[in-house]
């Protein structure tokens, strides 16, 4: 009995020892977790239940032109990946092949590659497998229809992740002015153009959702839906107009790559309200090519030349100090003011000719010595009546990035004896180009100055939010008998001046040229170069359009003056719009058709329906050349984008029916 009763003891000795030390080793176990490895544990537990919010961002409202085309818009693209964890094993070995296969037919990959990728993925319990990124929204629906991938991201694996790029469907043109805005490293923006200046509009309110870490620096969103909604921006309705600016663009663009010219610019502004109907801003590259990379026409500050001959004559007829028809000595072409001597371009002057005609002519010993004479005794009288043409301080347009011009004042840093009649043909002075637009504008619109604008209107779907109505900077910047010489000045530059070689009996046209030179006696390492310019308007006897067109440092052995270079680039873009925007909508009703002109029609008619009639080359051409030409050859012409046609669908040379369809890729 006793041996049994100490058995049972010894037993109940070892139960406990056993309890004892299993509770031992127990504790170890939890001191070592909380301790050494507990650190690890935590932090990786920590990283699997970490949670984030993650923006997302508004779309960007869209900028359009004034006739409605997409100048800028945001456009959604898709990244989609894969849980290879998330469906179970019977869903995946299930839907695999026919996900993969869809996968397959859609992206160009076997479906073996796709097998594999996945298989591979699940196997190393990777969460977040890339499948394809940059799809459209269109793209993102297929793929989310796919087998497995329609289960969602719990049960299928299927992740989506969505960016908003800026897209400019018109392409490069105008991409300066349209321009864009982008954050820096330093969380700074840049803002350009419309879309930096009208950024507060564009932008929308950016949406939130939670994102659960997968992974070292791997995120998935908790689930497909989105906790605030984002609220996308308004949209900006400019005032270009994409016929005017593509004529503007591949005109200037020609001049340049003909006169091998450095850089340029191109403004056309409607006449009564300010509208920048056409803004092209042309540099080169090293690589020769030319593209938009500073806005010239309001930024770049440079000595306008004789453009500002304009400025000139209206402060010395709005003043009283002369009139168009008084008469000035050439003096041989050259006059002398101290010790700087003054030329004009014609060897040995022009005699002795009107004020008028000087203007005609660009003689600039004429506008110095009627300057000099009227002005010299106070020139702050002169520099006064530049002031209230706005020339001395920047026109307050809303796109940053604007020039400050200059203009120098008696008593101030920079005067001197000469300064007077330096300043009057366009030296020793700086303005931009829009300075000067906006100064023959108000010639063209009855003295009336307006301020340029770039946007019509703010809308939210089809509401306008905001409306930006006409802006009057001087109602009236001289008087209308003044106006009315300066108008007739003008018209005559280019039916007998200087612009001669541009008129034309099927429209009117008035305006001015200039050839400045840049850099003159600025000193070492400056090289001094020729800028050419025309500025004006048409038609001349009711003008609905303003234009100038400026090019910097043609070739000097090409030629160099503004009559040259900058000339047929207005003309070429007065000419296009003259032809396809009529100045009346009224026309007078006849009834009666003369024989002459049925016999004539008739001819006609034979002969473009001429069975052996084949399909031109229109290839290198504008639309607006080719458009009419295929039209008439009874053809029924589809256009896809801007500016030189590049592929026909009939191949030139190609016998051709009536109403047959050409489409015109450009």
């Amino acid at each position: 009995m006793a041996l049994e009763r100490r058995g049972v003891y010894l037993r109940l000795y070892l139960m406990s020892a056993a309890v004892i030390i299993v509770a031992l080793c127990i504790i170890y176990r939890l001191v070592k977790i909380q301790g050494v490895e507990g650190k690890e544990l935590r932090a990786k537990a920590q990283d699997k239940t970490r949670v984030k919010e993650e923006v997302i961002p508004a779309n960007r409202g869209n900028i359009y032109s004034a006739d409605g085309s997409l100048l800028a818009t945001s456009v959604p693209v898709f990244e989609i990946r894969f849980d290879g964890v998330a469906p179970s094993k019977e869903d995946f070995e299930k839907n695999l092949k026919p996900l993969s296969d869809s996968l397959a037919v859609m992206f160009g990959k076997s479906s073996s590659h796709y097998q594999n990728l996945m298989r591979k993925g699940r196997a190393n319990n990777s969460r977040y497998i890339l499948i394809a990124r940059g799809l459209s929204y269109t793209q993102f629906v297929r793929v989310r229809n796919f087998p497995l991938f329609n289960r969602g991201p719990y049960k299928g694996g299927f992740i989506s992740l969505q960016k908003t790029i800026r897209q400019h469907p018109i392409g490069r043109i105008a991409q300066r002015t349209i321009g864009y805005e982008r954050q820096n490293d330093d969380k700074t923006f840049g803002r350009v153009g419309i879309e930096g200046a009208f950024s507060n509009y564009l932008s929308g309110v950016d949406g939130r959702r939670k994102m659960q870490s997968i992974g070292k620096d791997q995120w998935k969103p908790i689930n497909d839906e989105i906790e605030l909604d984002p609220v996308d921006g308004k949209d900006i309705v400019s005032t270009i107009d994409v016929y005017i600016q593509d004529i503007a663009h591949h005109g200037l663009l020609k001049a340049l790559q003909d006169f091998n010219a450095d850089h340029g610019t191109v403004i056309v502004m409607e006449v009564k309200t300010g509208a920048i109907r056409a803004i092209s801003n042309l540099g080169r590259a090293e690589s020769g090519n030319y593209y938009e990379t500073i806005n010239y026409a309001l930024a770049e500050v440079h000595e306008p030349g004789s453009t500002f001959k304009l400025a000139s004559l209206l402060a010395l007829l709005e003043k009283g100090k002369s009139d168009t028809a008084r008469i000035y000595d050439t003096q041989d072409g050259i006059v002398k003011f101290y010790n700087a001597r003054v030329r004009d371009s014609k060897w040995g002057g022009y005699g002795k000719i009107s004020l008028a005609r000087g203007i005609e002519v660009s003689s600039n010993t004429v506008i110095t010595q009627a300057v000099n004479e009227g002005f010299q005794n106070n020139p702050s009288e002169f520099t006064d009546y530049l002031s209230s043409l706005g020339m001395d301080k920047p026109i307050g347009v809303p796109i940053l990035g604007e020039g400050s011009p200059y203009i120098p004042k008696p008593g101030a840093k920079g005067w001197s004896g000469i300064a007077l009649p330096w300043m009057a043909f366009g030296y020793g002075l700086s303005v931009t180009p829009m300075h000067t637009l906006m100064l023959y504008n108000a010639v063209a619109n009855n003295g009336e100055m307006v301020k340029p604008q770039f946007v019509s209107e703010v809308k939210e779907f089809n509401r306008t939010i905001v409306k930006f109505e006409k802006e009057v900077v001087n109602p009236q910047i001289a008087s209308p008998e003044v106006i009315k010489q300066v108008q007739a000045v003008l018209a005559n530059v280019v039916k007998k001046g200087t612009g001669r070689k541009l008129d034309s009996k099927n429209f009117s046209m008035a305006g001015k040229t200039g050839t400045a030179q840049v850099n003159y006696g600025k000193g070492k390492g400056k090289e001094m170069y020729y800028s050419s310019s025309f500025a004006g308007y048409f038609p001349a006897d009711n003008p609905k359009y303003s234009c100038i067109v400026v090019i910097h440092r043609p070739d000097r052995s090409k030629s160099y003056y503004g009559a040259d270079v900058s000339g047929p680039v207005f003309k070429k873009i007065a000419q296009k719009i003259y032809t396809d925007v009529p100045i009346t909508t009224e026309l007078e009703e006849v009834n009666h058709v003369s024989s002459e002109i049925q016999n004539s029609y008739a001819d006609y008619f034979t002969k473009v329906n001429d069975e052996n009639q084949v399909m031109p080359n229109v290839k290198g051409m504008y639309v607006m050349d080719a458009l009419p030409l295929l039209e008439n050859l009874g053809l029924n012409v589809a256009v896809h984008g801007i500016g030189k046609i590049k592929n026909q669908s009939i191949p030139a040379g190609t016998k051709i029916e009536r109403d047959k369809k050409v489409v015109l890729e450009l």
